[in-house]
């Protein structure tokens, strides 16, 4: 992946015995690390890991297929997330839209992966926009709060 130009690489905790081993081979690589995990897998798992990674991807859906409908209940691991690592990033996947996004950005996810909501909507470029600025304008009162 890195001698075809990619720079980060996101895999599931839940695909690998040894994730530090992975972290190790990804990084040796001169790429970022990211880890993802799925509804099932508690998110305490992230935290022996946290300070060997550049961003934590909670999905929001079952991976597999777009479209689906955005599973609220996982707020509380990218909460958990937030207040344990302030300065890792922390991503959200699945169900990421204009209605949800709030929710997203209060529990403390500063990137987004939306693809439905954008690519059906009328105006991608507004749904873009407003993503962005809801998850900027909650990180900066993040850090006015701290």
């Amino acid at each position: 992946m890195a001698v075809a130009g990619a720079n980060q690489s996101t895999f599931h905790l839940e695909a690998t015995e040894n994730p530090g081993a992975l972290i190790k081979d990804i990084w040796e690589n001169g790429m970022k690390v990211c880890f993802a995990i799925k509804r099932g897998t508690t998110v305490e798992y992230v935290a022996p890991w946290a300070n060997q990674i550049d961003m934590a991807l909670v999905m929001a859906v079952e991976p597999g297929f777009g479209g689906q409908k955005h599973m609220e209940d996982m707020m509380p691991k990218v909460h958990w997330l937030r207040t344990q690592f302030s300065s890792l990033d922390i991503e959200i996947d699945g169900g990421v839209d204009p209605d949800t996004i709030h929710k997203c950005a209060e529990a403390g996810a500063n990137m987004v992966v939306s693809g439905s909501a954008i690519l059906r909507s009328e105006d991608p470029r507004s749904v873009i926009n407003l993503l962005r600025y809801v998850c900027s304008e909650a990180a900066q009162k993040r850090s006015l709060d701290r």
